[in-house]
């Protein structure tokens, strides 16, 4: 099943599940946010309640969910991508012994189509993060490995978007990972049935249609289900929480040249079973110019 937020005309933006190339809207909800906090009978009865079809072509989708807590994030979830990010740092490659953890404020978060826009005077250095986000449907703590997939609902894309500048100049990565539309989210959520095992999925980025990141989930360092036990363990998760998995090898600051977001940019983030996050990108400084 595919989840979206969406919206036609004038209309304030409503659930739907995506049926072939038309929406159901479901009834009575106003976002997926008010589903995911049902108990799971009144969940499924909520998915049961649709209305009427809309063209899919005829609607306008938003960030699926708009959590009131920050996005966790793990960091150096691949080896290729850690031993970039060593090589550029001039440093030894040590791999971690648990996952790299930091957040995304919910304001950086931003739907499928909705052009970035990034400020040319706070950073000059964007970079992209192609990452495929779990989004959790059971309120837990303490989840074992073995169970820890039975908590989650679904999986959508998402766009670690990067400020490199601000995020090297501290230890903490914060600031440089949560600026203003810099967590694009979508189209949908495709729910754990139609996904079956996250660890067997392709992830890439295109920039402009050319290829930059493509690798399988399969050579995580971390599963998705060794996180979510980690992330757990002595700290509650509650349904809707979303944990975007780490990126593959192919970041822009990585590259020989380095290469950076431009105004004008257009990154497309695909994961199989998923489908595609479009985001075009507008860069400006405070005089009005584009950057370079």
């Amino acid at each position: 099943m595919r989840l979206v937020l969406f919206s036609t005309s004038s209309a304030e933006p409503r659930p739907g599940i995506v049926d072939g190339d038309t929406i159901r809207p479901l009834e009575g909800l106003g976002s997926l946010d008010e589903l995911l906090a049902l108990d799971p009978a009144a969940r499924a009865a909520a998915l049961k309640r649709v209305g009427g079809q809309v063209r899919l072509a005829d609607a306008t989708l938003h960030a699926p969910l708009h959590p009131k807590k920050n996005v966790f994030c793990v960091g150096r979830n691949y080896l290729a991508h850690a031993e970039e990010g060593a090589r550029v740092r001039g440093e030894e490659l040590k791999l971690p012994t648990v996952p790299t953890l930091f957040t995304k404020a919910p304001t950086a978060i931003t739907g499928p189509d909705a052009t970035l826009h990034l400020d040319g005077d706070v950073s000059q250095k964007y970079d992209w993060e192609a990452e495929l986000a779990v989004v959790i449907g059971t309120t837990c703590k303490d989840v074992r490995e073995e169970d820890a997939l039975g908590v989650i609902f679904g999986y959508t894309c998402l766009n670690d978007v990067s400020a490199r500048d601000l995020q090297n100049a501290t230890p903490q990565w914060f600031k440089g990972k949560t600026l203003d539309d810099t967590c694009p989210l979508g189209p949908w959520i495709v729910t754990a049935d139609e996904i079956g095992d996250p660890q067997q999925l392709d992830v890439s980025l295109r920039l402009n249609g050319d290829v930059k990141q493509h690798a399988s989930t399969a050579v995580m360092i971390f599963s998705i289900a060794r996180v979510i036990a980690y992330l757990s363990r002595g700290m509650t998760l509650e349904a809707g929480d979303i944990i975007a998995t780490g990126t593959p090898e192919g970041v822009g600051f990585a590259r020989t040249p380095p290469e950076f977001l431009k105004d004008g940019d257009v990154m497309e983030v695909e994961i199989e079973k998923i489908g595609v996050l479009r985001s075009p990108v507008s860069i400006k400084s405070s005089v009005g110019a584009a950057t370079a």
